[in-house]
């Protein structure tokens, strides 16, 4: 089969590759539809390289199941599909709890185990969710990252007509915007530096939007007459990371959705918010919860078939796989504009 495998930093080959077999009664192999480039994925190209050299990439994705092993009673062959790619080990003090997130081993295809940026993938049947039947396949490439920004949203102590602000209007400050919807927020407050993001964040129900490179931040927050109860740092960028710690009212809650790929310095009269403002600050990492994978995905299928969780805007391409290795490329140093990326193998 045909794959996106990376060798090194800036080194992704569209090769061949080999294809994925049964091993276990419980695999499950799936004709990869539609899979997306994560931010994650741009990281590891651009800065850090594979965990593995030639490691097929990749981890959010849709697909139509191929094969199913002996023991598989709740897929059928045909079934369209999306799946989780955190692999946990089901036997950790963590995962005997049901919080699959802190899995003392947990890993994520395309890192240890091939991805899905190829033909097909393999997963256990546990990780696999059928999709309702008005769900496209499009966009069950991108229940991943929203069970991701579910998660996060289960950890804080959000009221329905709470006011948040999203700080990061990419693909993961987007999904943010629809599930503070879904989570009540009154009152929704998008920021980023991109105005192009923020027209699209005011498609997604955003009732203010901030170029925070062209507009004072202070003071365009001072402007808005509610108070912000829970605010979202989804960029994952040093210079926002400290900012976001200025948005919440005394007793707000800060929610970290974004991962730095490098050093975080905070201001004096950043940190010092935290105390003086008794700030809770949640740290968010993938998106699992009992029972496996979690409510993060069961919800997020749920409110795509509602269409309360809208990924079209989102979605700026569909690209066959073998663009890959130059969308990368342009994506990374900035050669061309794009928004979420799908490929189609």
């Amino acid at each position: 089969m045909k794959a996106l495998n990376l060798y090194d930093i800036e080194d992704l080959r569209f090769e061949e590759t080999t294809k994925p077999e049964l091993e276990s009664p419980d695999d499950v192999i799936i004709k990869v539809k539609a899979t997306g480039i994560c931010g994650s994925d741009t990281s590891r190209y651009k800065k850090l390289g594979p965990y593995k050299e030639g490691m097929t990439f990749g981890h959010e994705f849709s697909g139509v199941v191929e094969q199913i092993g002996n023991d598989v009673t709740d897929l059928n062959i045909g079934d369209t599909v999306t799946g989780c790619p955190a692999i946990v080990c089901h036997k950790c003090h963590y995962c005997e709890k049901g919080e699959y997130s802190r899995c003392e081993n947990l890993y994520v295809i395309g890192s240890y185990e091939p991805g899905c940026f190829a033909e097909y993938v393999k997963l256990p049947a546990s990780n696999v969710l059928k999709l309702p039947d008005n769900v496209d396949l499009d966009t069950a490439a991108m229940v991943e990252p929203s069970a991701v920004v579910a998660h996060g949203f289960y950890r804080t102590r959000m009221k329905p007509g709470a006011t948040v602000a999203i700080m990061g209007c990419g693909s993961i400050g987007l999904l943010a915007i629809q599930w503070a919807k879904i989570f009540g927020a009154a009152k929704i407050i998008a920021i980023d530096i991109d105005n192009h993001k923020l027209d699209i964040a005011k498609e997604l129900g955003a009732d203010y939007t901030i170029n925070s490179k062209k507009e004072n931040l202070d003071d365009a927050i001072s402007a808005i007459p509610d108070k912000i109860d829970v605010a979202v740092e989804s960029a994952g960028s040093p210079f926002t990371i400290g900012q976001v710690l200025t948005l919440p009212t005394k007793g707000g809650e800060v929610l970290l959705l974004g991962i730095p790929y490098s050093d975080i310095e905070i201001k004096r009269q950043h940190f010092e918010k935290i105390l003086r403002n008794e700030l809770n600050v949640i740290g968010s990492w993938n998106g699992l919860s009992a029972p496996f994978p979690g409510e993060e995905w069961t919800a997020t299928l749920h409110y795509m078939s509602t269409g309360e969780i809208n990924v079209d805007p989102i979605i700026s391409d569909r690209l066959d796989l073998e663009k890959g290795p130059e969308t990368f490329y342009n994506l990374v140093n900035r050669k061309q504009h794009y928004d979420k990326v799908i490929f189609h193998p």
